[in-house]
């Protein structure tokens, strides 16, 4: 009998009643399977090592503890919140409103300021009158000029520290500026118009420089969300327009007097600031800007860990967003071009038009152009079109405006026109006043929507204050070339062509 040292217990060897016995010898070969069967796990000289995920990403040690995370804001990253009831974009359209506020209240108030308080008939003196003529000019220089710097500026500076500061303290200067207004509007200044005109100014100085670091702020604010946001700024901007329209004739109508229309005009604007600065504090109340704001918080926060003394690459942003940039510009500098100076001051030709003569430039001036700029800018939460690529094609064409608008029955004040009226026809000036206002509120919005998508995610924030920067870029050089058109009327423009 075989004895068991020289017999293995093996499957596959020779059967003995019930169990497999392999002699030895067969060791030979059943010793070089195992060897086989061992060789891939032992060909491997390193030791297994376990890295998890976190250990790859080298992420810090409050992130690996979990620092910070709550069960709220984890929820929200598992189930993204939605904007109920559109809340967040109701109230950053209700901050675009409020940005283009201060600028909207001047220019519509034109009959109370050149009319009344700066007329002949108020002061009593020629020299009041003179401060009415240049009125219009002057405020777009005193309220575009700090605007301008101010807005390029809050690019490269952050002024006023962050953005909560920012904003809090902007509305407030603005609230003061317009409380400053009010009590001119209740003094009897018929005895120092020039005194008037000079304060008048220096408010609106003051007023926008806050508006600069305002509307800049604000689009910063939207391109932390979705770019349709960014797209609700710019229609609360034209918004703004039509809502100072609308104040503008209301007040005219129920108040007894022009010194009382303009207390309730521009103690309104005043209410509108403060409603601006209690639904930023509501923001944050809000689960859907409190996500966005995490992730936005939590990309800065990796990137500072990748380069963490590196600023914003602010020429490449620039050359990247470039073509949306000058999209945006030159769209406001065409309609800064024609509105609100030779559009408000284009005449009735028929007497017998539908709309009185006493509220002709009230109504197809500005009130047609800040609804249909209105409209234009809420057409592009259906309709984006055309492309980014494309969109420099409709914008440059928009420059055709400029020679129809002098066409018109354009007359401005102590100017002899020469120039032929070649369009004489009411309803044809208000229609080109209604594509011109409509295309530039859909056109300006799709530039200021594209503008922040076509840069890294994580510079979205910095190329929305470009294209903030730039719409005021675009207004100043309009205002700017205005003064240069009642010359094309006194001299006849087209002989220059000829």
């Amino acid at each position: 009998m075989a004895s068991y040292d020289n017999q293995n217990l093996l499957a596959g060897g020779r059967t003995n009643g019930n169990i497999s016995v392999v002699s030895s010898s067969s060791r030979g070969g059943a010793n070089s399977n195992v060897e086989a069967e061992k060789s891939p796990f032992l060909e491997k000289s390193e030791p297994v090592r376990l890295t998890p995920a976190w250990e790859e990403n080298n992420l810090p040690n409050d992130e690996l503890n979990f620092k910070g995370l709550t069960m709220e804001r984890a929820k929200m990253q598992v189930n993204p919140p939605r904007d109920k009831m559109m809340l967040v974009f109701i109230v950053l359209m209700i901050h675009g409103i409020g940005t283009l506020m201060p600028w909207n209240m001047f220019i519509t108030a034109k009959s109370y300021f050149v009319e009344y308080k700066l007329s002949e008939n108020y002061t009593g003196t020629v020299n009041g009158s003179d401060y009415g003529t240049y009125f219009l000019s002057s405020l777009g220089f005193a309220a575009q000029i700090p605007n301008l710097i101010f807005n390029w500026l809050n690019i490269f500076v952050n002024l006023g520290g962050n953005l909560t500061k920012r904003i809090v303290l902007s509305i407030m200067v603005e609230v003061i500026a317009f409380i400053v207004t009010v009590i001119l509007a209740m003094m009897n200044s018929s005895e120092w118009p020039g005194a008037f005109f000079w304060i008048t100014m220096t408010t609106v100085v003051i007023l926008n420089m806050a508006s600069g670091i305002y509307q800049n702020s604000v689009y910063g604010m939207a391109a932390k969300l979705p770019f349709k946001y960014t797209g609700a700024v710019v229609l609360g901007s034209n918004v703004s327009g039509t809502f100072t329209s609308i104040i503008l004739l209301l007040s005219s109508e129920f108040a007894s007097s022009v010194r009382t229309a303009a207390i309730y005009y521009f103690i309104t604007a005043m209410f509108f600031l403060l409603l601006c600065f209690d639904t930023y504090f509501a923001l944050p109340l809000n689960k859907y800007y409190r996500y966005h704001e995490l992730m936005k918080e939590k990309e800065m926060e990796s990137n500072q860990r990748m380069n963490p003394s590196q600023r914003p690459p602010y020429w490449t942003i620039f050359k990247q967003a470039f073509p949306q940039l000058f999209n945006v510009f030159f769209v406001f500098f065409v309609t800064l071009s024609i509105f609100p100076a030779v559009h408000s001051d284009v005449k009735q030709s028929d007497k017998n038009f539908m709309v009185p003569e006493k509220h002709f430039s009230n109504i197809c001036c500005f009130l047609t152009f800040n609804l249909c700029a209105m409209l234009g800018s809420l057409a592009t939460s259906w309709v984006q079109w055309p492309k980014p690529k494309y969109l420099v094609w409709p914008v440059v064409l928009r420059v055709v405006f400029l020679p129809l608008f002098l066409f018109c029955n354009y007359q401005p004040l102590n100017i002899t026109r020469v120039l032929p009226v070649y369009i004489n026809n009411d309803w044809v000036f208000w229609g080109l006043g209604i594509v011109m206002s409509f295309s530039s509120g859909y056109l300006s919005s799709l530039g200021m929507m594209y503008a922040p998508q076509s840069v890294e995610p994580r510079y979205a924030m910095t190329a929305g204050m470009f294209a903030a920067a730039m719409l005021i870029t675009g207004i100043f050089t309009g205002l700017l070339f205005t003064r240069l058109c009642p010359m094309f009327v006194q001299h006849n423009f087209l002989d220059w062509l000829i």
